[in-house]
């Protein structure tokens, strides 16, 4: 005889907060992030309201729960880079953790399409990734040559590879996740570390 399947209070927190999300993308795709309750997750997810706000504070942190996973990953990568590789490689290299994350292409494009298609997330999401400076920058910082403004260039280099990673982002959902989101990211990267060319003057 198969053995039960333990009660949804029996598994641990970690599983249980990740039902919930799944769930709350699930319905955030079929019925629209706006129009999707509280009450309609928690019941869809098989728990009590009481429940659900054991796990998240509200629906914006469901909707963008994973970004706090996602930034120590990749600062777990980052910090495994070695120590005389340059900051901009080793952030590249950092951003790959993001593919290894368990989904479809077309699951990851529709939950960049949500965020970036609602106001709220957008500006929750744009909150979040800014966090991630907190994590990168410490580790950045000894890739530096020695100065007593490091600590700023550091900040400064991890917020404009996070800026970089979210244009690439949005350039790669306006595509339709036709393209590679590694060879956007080195485009925004070279606009921003290549000097700018003069504009060209024009003959009359």
């Amino acid at each position: 005889m198969a053995q039960k399947p333990a009660p949804l209070r029996e598994q641990t927190r970690s599983v249980v907060r990740a039902l919930i999300a799944r769930t709350a993308l699930e319905l955030f795709a079929a019925k629209g992030y706006d129009d999707t309750t509280l009450e309609e997750i928690a019941a869809a997810a098989g728990v009590s309201k009481r429940t659900l706000f054991n796990y998240f504070r509200n629906k914006e942190d469901l909707a963008l729960n994973g970004l706090s996973e996602q930034g120590e990953l990749i600062a777990a990568r980052l910090a495994e880079r070695p120590a005389d590789e340059d900051p901009w490689t080793a952030l590249r290299a950092a951003f790959h953790a993001l593919e290894e994350m368990e989904t479809t292409l077309e699951r990851r494009l529709e939950l960049v399409t949500l965020l970036f298609g609602n106001e709220s997330l957008r500006a929750g999401h744009a909150e979040k990734q800014a966090r991630w400076q907190d994590l990168f920058a410490p580790l950045i910082e000894p890739r530096l040559p020695d100065s007593d403004h490091r600590p700023l260039q550091a900040r400064a280099i991890a917020a404009a590879a996070i800026t970089c990673l979210q244009a690439a982002t949005e350039e790669w959902m306006r595509l339709g996740g036709q393209a590679d989101i590694s060879d956007l990211y080195d485009t925004a990267v070279q606009a921003i570390r290549r000097p700018a060319s003069p504009p060209e003057k024009t003959t009359t």
